[in-house]
């Protein structure tokens, strides 16, 4: 029955190998394809280098501070009642400062990076992949900007 699987006179335990070894062969011949393709190519025919394409990118993926803020911040650190954060900075101040985070004007952008990767009392730290080091940036200059004063 395990001719009937295999090449005449192949035994079945080296049917593996030789796939194995025909495979690597035509992963290599496809690599040489490619190479002699594209260094026979014009110049203009090909494609940029990614380096050359890379500002444009980094700058349509810079992180929003106000959508990092949305995303992790205002579910606890929101204003009104039921919000954690805001409810235990308000008994922590008891009102000297404001609880919602974005009325503070005493924030820093180290403080803010440091509580987010340490975090404080109740909140806990957040890692790199959960908010990246350019999304904290971006959040900390978000959340230390001066804005108006709530009437």
């Amino acid at each position: 029955m395990a001719g009937a699987f295999t090449a005449a006179g192949a035994s079945p335990v080296h049917a593996p190998a030789r796939l194995m070894q025909r495979l690597s062969l035509a992963i290599v011949a496809l690599a040489l394809v490619v190479g002699v393709a594209q260094a026979a190519a014009p110049a203009g025919a090909r494609p940029a280098p990614a380096a050359a394409a890379q500002p444009a990118a980094a700058v349509a993926a810079r992180p929003d501070g106000a959508q990092v803020y949305a995303r992790w911040c205002v579910h606890c650190h929101g204003s009104g009642r039921g919000n954690p954060g805001t409810d235990s900075l308000q008994t922590k101040y008891g009102g000297s400062v404001p609880a919602v985070l974005l009325e503070r004007t005493d924030l820093t952008a180290e403080a803010v990076s440091m509580f987010v990767r340490q975090g404080v009392l109740s909140m806990p730290p957040f890692r790199k992949t959960e908010i990246t080091d350019a999304e904290l940036a971006a959040l900390a200059s978000y959340m230390t900007q001066r804005r108006p004063a709530a009437r």
